[in-house]
């Protein structure tokens, strides 16, 4: 069992919280967080680099001299590979490099990634993180109030947060996202994870019902 201690936006403690990391993930499988991690890297290559091979390039096909009695060796096209200004041997083409683990696996890992932010003490909690319209301003003094300013950080919200976004997208290694959409690769790459205390409640639940 982690107790957290729970702040509000003015890094003040407002009270605790106790959350175990077996309800979440039983055990961390480091190969499953690495697979997982490798997936969604995978899937954001664009995929679009191509080169020349020796049918695509500019050049005569005439062999470029005779076979035998020039002293030198035998050469075919200006197009070959080993010339200078010639085709690729093994030319890149474009391809996609999509692939997606089992669902299962995927949520398995993401649990996993929680439970291992919050063993290490990396994880922090908010009472709330509400915001009328986009203050940049406050949400970095937030962050300086947790001690989390120049650090990497995921914001984990309840829901959908638009204002919270905006104010968060010119903060440099600030994320944020709702519970909902978090994955291993958004958890595991910042130093620290800040939760709502809204947003722990709905992932422990969720955590619970689909283990």
């Amino acid at each position: 069992m982690v107790t957290l201690t729970v702040y509000d936006r003015a890094g003040a403690e407002v009270g605790k919280v106790d959350v175990d990391p077996a309800a979440i993930a039983p055990r961390i499988n480091r190969q499953l967080l690495h697979d997982a991690v490798v997936m969604y890297l995978a899937n954001r290559r664009q995929g679009t680099k191509k080169t020349k091979g020796r049918g695509e390039v500019a050049g005569s096909t005439r062999k470029l001299y005779r076979q035998k009695g020039t002293g030198n060796a035998r050469a075919g096209s200006r197009r070959a590979p080993q010339r200078r200004g010639g085709g690729h041997a093994m030319q890149l083409r474009p391809r996609s490099f999509y692939y997606r683990l089992p669902k299962k696996a995927v949520q398995l890992a993401t649990r996993m990634a929680v439970a291992s932010k919050l063993r290490d003490g990396e994880v922090l909690v908010l009472d709330r993180l509400e915001m009328e319209v986009p203050k940049t301003k406050e949400l970095a003094a937030t962050l300086k109030a947790l001690g989390l300013a120049g650090s990497t950080v995921l914001l984990a919200t309840e829901s959908l947060a638009p204002q919270v976004y905006r104010s968060a997208r010119n903060i440099p290694g600030v994320e944020v996202l709702p519970v909902s959409d978090l994955n291993a690769l958004s958890l595991l790459r910042p130093k620290r994870v800040v939760f709502t205390q809204g947003a722990l409640e709905k992932l422990a639940g969720t955590a619970v019902a689909t283990a």
